[in-house]
């Protein structure tokens, strides 16, 4: 029985799941935006909003936390001091789960777009 066991397996083991949410939260961090299946999706989105909302305190604690979880520096370096500064105001709901409409070619896996709410000022000015 699963009582009280959170998250979705995404048919991994412990530690490649663990892999595979970093390089999710990593990828989104540095391009702002991916595009994956919905229940990979779904735990990226519980994974990263943690992590902002520990970047959101700006201790030096805080970095330590986020570069653990992460365990890659340019990522984490990104996310406290471009990323979380964004979000200030923001009591969370930092990203957006958008379904594409489209199926992936090999499995007929339902794709989605995983990006974070507030764009830079740079892709609003384009805009």
């Amino acid at each position: 029985m699963r009582h009280l066991k959170q998250g979705r397996k995404l048919g991994r083991t412990g530690s490649h799941r663990t892999a595979t949410l970093r390089s999710l939260a990593c990828a989104l961090i540095r391009h702002e935006a991916v595009t994956t299946t919905v229940p990979k999706a779904k735990e990226a989105r519980r994974f990263v909003e943690r992590l902002i909302t520990i970047a959101r305190r700006g201790t030096l604690q805080a970095r330590r936390c986020v570069a653990s979880r992460l365990q890659d520096e340019d990522a984490a370096r990104k996310l406290c001091q471009d990323v979380a500064p964004r979000f200030a105001d923001r009591p969370g709901g930092y990203t957006r789960i958008a379904k594409l409409g489209r199926h992936r070619v090999g499995d007929g896996t339902q794709l989605c777009r995983l990006e974070l709410v507030e764009k830079r000022e740079t892709e609003k000015a384009e805009e």
